[in-house]
């Protein structure tokens, strides 16, 4: 690797992460993240050096030791690293030895952080203790020993390895940066073999489970968890003989040194792979389709199943199983959730509780999204309502001959106008004359504009909101519920037959709350035009429900079901899949936009409302009351029949390219409000997944952070306690 002084591109993008507090201090945070102005690199240094400079010297401001650590020292450290540990770069910031950084020094090491090779640069500037720009054998040497200290793992400086680097120890060979990075590059490989020579002191290949565990510890204990360093010594499950070889030892440590790109292979893996899971004949077939060469060999990838499946070999794991090996911090759920835990009777009545709460904050954030969906598409209605509009005005006088008369002749309210449309259309009979009228209902939409203006065509919406909010609200929080409990908590799939029970439970629920609803709506639509004809009064909601009594309430609900459980079974599962597949949803942590999250839902819309319009057009039918010369229907089988026989396969999709036009882009602003309210009024005790957060997914610290950590790699390669011993002092 060159010494290269261009900077690299922000590998992770700076986010402010919200501070805790009230669900509408979220939003206002939400909010002003997505408008805030990019803050520039030179001005956040700026801000970090103002914060944490307290020293004071001729009037100036300094960063101390201490100072210093808090400035670059992430606050929630991925690694076991010690916040002292990073003491050990003041050493190198420090280049004037005077114990205190100004503003220009701290400037000049952040701008050294941003290189692409600043680990191996600071680990160069570390060991070049007289700053000659080479470094000696006794300075590799001095630096070395004082890191390790006595008790560890001796290492043999009179080896082959270091003459082959640094010649021998009174010869003047020295040096440069680009040879250093080669020799701190095979540093581990060499302590790994002179460490195994150290225990195997009869030399017959093997050492002991505790030896082992004594060696990965001082090369590597910093980078792996509590819970896969108390599994190390199960490595001897893997061969018999209770012992561990050479070869299983090298082929540990390299698992723990590639472990970045063993994690981009784990997380790709699972996530093309169909159940979220794979075994590790599924990974080294990834792993060798992803590169032109093997990266891991069997043992290797034996290792990694080994400790992710907890010592039980030939599992499917799941990335959150794979989580104790690359995540140092990880921690056992068992052993965060046990001290909050006191009974299993308590704790499953207020998981009870808990799960009734969050459906019910769900089903009125559901209410208020379907309100926001069908405000949206009110207008919509109104390419539907002129023809059925016409048809009503032309059965009271054949002889009114334009729109805009019938608009002034019209006796009934337009809340009720707008809800006789789709009921009128679907309702007329192809056998009956008279009653095919809908050749320019656009024509009917421009002339409603031009007399009533532009709320004209929100006239109503109150009623319309009444029915649309509650029915919204029960459909999207029982497919969030019943897919909550399909849903594989360790990958977050859900099998596509779960999918479909998930949409079609949701269809068949609402109509416990639609079906008395449209069938009073429907009666209260059509009985307008039977009184004139017939010349009596009109009934009201009232008399109609008393009149059908508790079963009549749901005639045709049959239909209703036939329609609502095959439209919800094919909407949710295509939206799902839609995000996932077409929009990559979640992959390396993507996140849809608006316009992606609005697009899906409205193309699931599609097929679902087209394909369903055949039981709509069956449930009209049977719910209005036929009229005299009009066909009437016994039962579900009998309408389809007859409608199919009388008026051909057409009639049964009546309306279909209407119910197009509303229901999907309904249903797409419902399922973007939804969604939304969501992220910015997200349920307040809501468990928090489980998900596998390690350096690569890190979004929440600010980059200089990250840099200041990973510029510690190679110092800590040398030893895991490296700067733990001593203050690293350049004073």
């Amino acid at each position: 690797m060159t010494a290269s002084t261009s900077s690299s591109p922000d590998t992770f993008p700076v986010v402010h992460a919200d501070s805790d507090g009230s669900a509408a201090s979220r939003v206002v945070q939400s909010v002003k993240s997505a408008v805030r102005v990019p803050e520039t690199e030179m001005k956040r240094w700026r801000r970090t050096f103002d914060t944490n400079a307290k020293a004071l010297l001729d009037g100036e401001r300094f960063l101390d030791r201490e100072q210093f650590v808090n400035a670059i020292a992430p606050k929630g450290d991925l690694t076991r690293i010690g916040r002292g540990q990073f003491a050990t770069l003041f050493r190198v910031a420090d280049v004037a030895k005077r114990g205190l950084l100004s503003w220009d020094d701290f400037v000049v090491f952040q701008t050294l952080l941003k290189r692409p090779d600043a680990d191996y640069y600071i680990a160069f500037q570390y060991f070049d203790v007289d700053g000659s720009g080479t470094i000696t054998f006794d300075e590799f040497k001095s630096v070395f020993s004082a890191e390790i200290g006595p008790d560890a793992i001796p290492f043999n400086f009179d080896c082959d390895w270091v003459k082959l680097h640094l010649g021998k120890k009174s010869g003047t060979h020295v040096l440069g940066y680009n040879e250093f990075t080669q020799l701190m590059k095979g540093l581990q490989g060499e302590r790994l073999r002179q460490a195994f020579r150290y225990f195997d002191d009869n030399q017959d290949g093997v050492i002991r489970p505790d030896q082992f565990k004594r060696i990965i510890l001082e090369l590597a204990g910093h980078k792996l968890s509590d819970a896969v360093i108390e599994l190390l010594p199960t490595l001897t499950a893997l061969t018999p003989g209770g012992r561990i070889s050479y070869s299983e030892v090298v082929a540990c440590h390299n698992v723990i040194r590639e472990m970045d790109i063993i994690e981009r292979m784990l997380r790709e893996a699972t996530a093309k792979s169909k159940d979220g899971r794979i075994d590790q004949n599924e990974f080294l077939n990834y792993a060798a389709s992803s590169s032109r060469y093997s990266l891991f060999t069997p043992m290797e990838a034996s290792i990694v199943f080994h400790f992710a499946g907890r010592g039980t070999a030939g599992q499917r794991l799941a990335l959150v199983d794979f989580a104790q090996l690359l995540d140092p911090r990880w921690r056992a759920p068992g052993d965060i959730e046990r001290a909050a835990a006191e009974t299993t009777a308590s704790t499953t009545t207020s998981t009870m509780l808990s799960n009734i709460a969050q459906s019910a904050y769900n089903f009125v954030q559901g209410g208020f999204a379907g309100a926001f969906g069908a405000t949206i598409v009110y207008p919509i209605d109104l390419v539907k309502v002129c023809s059925a509009f016409l048809e009503w005005m032309f059965d009271r006088d054949p002889r009114l001959g334009s729109a805009l008369d019938a608009v002034r002749m019209a006796t009934i309210s337009r809340s009720k106008f707008i809800h006789f449309s789709v009921t009128r259309m679907q309702n007329q009979r192809s056998t009956i004359v008279g009653q095919l009228l809908y050749k320019n209902s656009l024509d009917c939409v421009k002339k409603v504009f031009r007399n009533e203006g532009f709320l004209g065509f929100y006239r109503g919406l109150g009623p319309q909101l009444i029915g649309v909010a509650p029915e919204k609200a029960i459909k999207l929080t029982v497919n969030d519920l019943v897919r909550g409990r399909a849903m594989d908590p360790e990958t977050g799939r859900i099998k596509p037959f779960w999918e479909v029970v998930a949409g079609g439970t949701a269809g068949g629920c609402q109509v416990v709350f639609t079906n008395p609803l449209e069938i009073v709506k429907i009666r209260l639509q059509v009985q307008g035009e039977a009184a004139k004809v017939e010349g009596a009064v009109p009934r009201g909601a009232i008399h109609i429900i008393r009149q059908l009594g508790l079963l009549g309430l749901y005639r045709g609900a049959s239909a209703c079901l036939l329609r609502d459980i095959p439209f919800s079974a094919i909407y949710f599962p295509t939206y799902a899949h839609l995000k996932k597949d077409l929009f990559h949803e979640g992959y390396h942590g993507k996140t849809l936009s608006f316009f992606e999250t609005l697009t899906a839902a409205a193309i699931a819309g599609m097929p679902a409302a087209y394909l369903t319009t055949p039981a709509d057009v069956v449930k009209t039918r049977l719910q209005v009351e036929a009229r005299k010369g009009q066909t009437s229907y016994k039962g579900l089988a009998d309408a389809f029949t007859k409608i199919y026989r009388e008026e051909g396969f057409k009639a049964l999709f009546k309306g279909g390219p209407a119910r197009i036009l509303r229901s999907s882009p309904q249903f797409g602003f419902t399922l973007v409000a939804y969604e939304y309210l969501h992220k910015l009024l997200p349920y307040p005790w809501k468990e928090a997944p489980r998900e596998v957060e390690t350096a690569l997914t890190s979004r929440g610290e600010e980059i200089a952070k990250t840099r200041a950590r990973n510029a510690l790699k190679i110092l800590l390669d040398v030893h895991g306690d490296f700067g733990r011993r001593t203050p690293s002092a350049g004073s």
